[in-house]
């Protein structure tokens, strides 16, 4: 299958769960944290500069992202979670949109795949581990995205790639993929992997 990253669309961006869209297309979702560098990530995979809008605000905006790729798949962008200043309002709608992507959605059959994203330097944090917890739990077919990897020196590096790819919650066989928006390192293994839970190999 050929695709064609950069014919990409926002379909809509979806703050309660009954605007999720009905399109019978396998879908491929981002999860992480505020600040891990997600949308950047998107827009590098996608091959565009601000399809996926990049907050200055971390933790802004509490809505589920759809985008349409090449009329062959959605890619999924769930809210940041895990921003400490959040309002306890904000952290209550992002639980429920995020709880309901996964458990009312009526498309919940066509998720090929989870991208968890976490930041290299930090390491999975508590609420890194919860999700990783729940896609343990779900099923899914998932993979770690180690974000903003061209940040530590090597040395560095190595170590947390080490201790990431031996936390306990990421099981054995599960893709650990270092990855940085701004090198663009990872982006052909994401695209690849992305290939590959579409069904083609």
């Amino acid at each position: 299958m050929q695709i064609n990253y950069s014919d990409s669309e926002l379909l809509i961006s979806a703050g309660d769960i009954r605007q999720f869209p009905s399109i019978l297309l396998p879908q491929a979702v981002f999860s992480g944290r505020s600040n891990v560098g997600k949308s950047s990530l998107i827009n590098t995979i996608l091959g565009r500069k601000s399809l996926a809008r990049v907050s200055s605000s971390p933790g802004k905006t509490v809505t589920v992202n759809f985008y349409r790729v090449d009329g062959k798949f959605v890619l999924v962008d769930l809210p940041g979670y895990g921003y400490a200043k959040r309002p306890a309002a904000d952290k209550a709608r992002w639980s429920a949109l995020t709880d309901g992507f996964f458990t009312k959605n009526k498309n919940s059959d066509l998720i090929k795949t989870v991208f968890q994203l976490v930041d290299l330097e930090v390491g999975p944090t508590e609420d890194d581990l919860m999700m990783l917890d729940f896609l343990n739990r779900s099923g899914l077919s998932f993979a770690v995205l180690a974000t903003k990897a061209d940040k530590p020196n090597k040395t560095s590096r190595c170590e947390a790639l080490l201790r990431l790819g031996s936390c306990g919650a990421i099981p054995e066989g599960v893709p650990v993929i270092p990855c940085s928006a701004k090198t663009g390192e990872g982006k052909e293994e994401i695209r690849r992997l992305l290939l590959q839970s579409l069904g083609s190999r």
